[in-house]
């Protein structure tokens, strides 16, 4: 599996104030979405997320995301490996992702580009 970046995942209760610190902080810009009722933008190599507690509550669970060329081959081999597969691969407008609890109990997103 070619492991290509991983992104840090950061809650915050206002993701209007944190925006611009990123945007300064890395020198780029956000790019941002809504997936399930929480605002992310993505900036540099952090994923800067806010919502509803409920919803941040699960994904601060996630120690990070992890991009990859290929889901498929991740699942794959994550399988083999004894990782749990908690949730995918599901298409999203960007691309696919899962959601893996390594052996020591860790969980991370999978995510690759669109594959169309």
């Amino acid at each position: 599996m070619e492991i290509l970046g991983a992104s840090l995942r950061i809650c915050v209760d206002d993701i209007e104030t944190a925006i611009p610190f990123y945007e300064r902080l890395t020198g780029g810009r956000a790019l941002r979405f809504e997936r399930g009722g929480v605002q992310v933008a993505a900036v540099g190599s952090f994923l800067v997320m806010s919502g509803e507690e409920a919803e941040l509550e699960v994904l601060r669970k996630v120690a990070a995301t992890i991009a990859v060329k290929d889901v498929e081959e991740a699942h794959r081999l994550l399988d083999g490996l004894g990782a749990r597969i908690l949730l995918g691969p599901v298409p999203t407008p960007v691309g696919r992702t899962l959601l893996a609890m390594h052996p020591d109990g860790s969980i991370f997103e999978y995510v690759d580009q669109n594959h169309d």
